[in-house]
């Protein structure tokens, strides 16, 4: 396969999708786990909203796992398939998921200490992680 299709397709389709599924599998995972607050829709972003405050750090528990394991595994997959320039290309995925998790911090009312765990420790850490872990020894 040509190198720069197959980049293409390890950081845009494979890390991306990879990535997001694993996000939004451990969330709802989350959900199970640890119930939301009574009355809340985990799925209605008006309801999710409206019930932060209720909120414990329990429930912040599954949303940093999901940012981060999210962000590992697309980083990883990137890196894993990528030709070359796979740290570019993990780290281009975090930067991604890092983007998205800002843009969650503006719309959401959550707890700054979350908000300052989620952007430090969840997108660029993980994906140099999931890079580090596709080197070969």
């Amino acid at each position: 396969m040509n190198p720069i299709l197959k980049n293409i397709l390890a950081a845009l389709v494979t890390g991306i999708i990879i990535g997001s599924i694993v996000n939004i599998g451990l969330i709802m995972l989350g959900h199970v786990i640890i119930p939301p607050p009574e009355g809340m829709n985990p799925m209605d972003m008006e309801s999710l909203k409206a019930h932060m405050p209720l909120f414990e750090t329990k429930h912040f528990i599954a949303p940093f796992l999901a940012h981060a394991l999210g962000t590992l595994v697309g980083a990883f997959t990137a890196a894993k398939i990528a030709s070359n320039h796979q740290m570019k290309f993990a780290l281009g995925i975090g930067v991604w998921f890092l983007y998205g998790g800002a843009s969650m911090v503006m719309d959401f009312p959550s707890p700054m200490w979350f908000n300052v765990l989620d952007l430090v420790g969840a997108y660029l850490p993980m994906a140099w992680i999931g890079w580090k872990l596709t080197e070969k020894k």
